[in-house]
Order: C-alpha cells, then structure tokens, then sequence
C-alpha cells in the first residue's frame, strides 16, 4: 500500500518547442520533457508548478474566480 502512483504527464500532444525552448502545448522546457521519465514524484511536481507559472504568465492559465470578477 505504500507505493505511489506515478505524478501524470502534462503532455496534451501538441509538441512543439518555442523560440525559448518551451513546450507550447504542456509548457515543460525541453530539458524538463526529457528529465520526465526519470524524475521522481517531487521533481515531477516541482515541473508541473513550474508549466502552471508559464501558462499564467502567458495567458493561457487563468483563475476561473479571476474571470467571473470574484
């Protein structure tokens, strides 16, 4: 019971690399897709923090509350 299940990718299969090196369908940068299948649970949370800040700062991640003026 101890074991944990695997942190799931945030692929959604639109990959394709930015000028700066970033995923613009999952937001991982380059080196992060390919750390993905090592990385453990932590780090694989560490990623997924890191692809939420990219999609906020580029519009694409918005506060459902944000958007209804809460």
């Amino acid at each position: 019971m101890g074991t944990e299940l695997p942190v799931k990718s945030p692929c959604v299969y639109v990959c394709c690399l930015d000028d700066n090196d970033i995923c613009i369908g999952c937001h991982r940068s380059g080196m992060e897709i390919t750390e993905w299948g090592r990385a453990d649970n932590e780090r694989r949370r560490e990623i997924l923090a890191l692809c939420e800040s990219r999609a906020r700062q580029q519009g694409v991640l918005m506060n459902i509350a944000t958007q209804e003026g809460r």
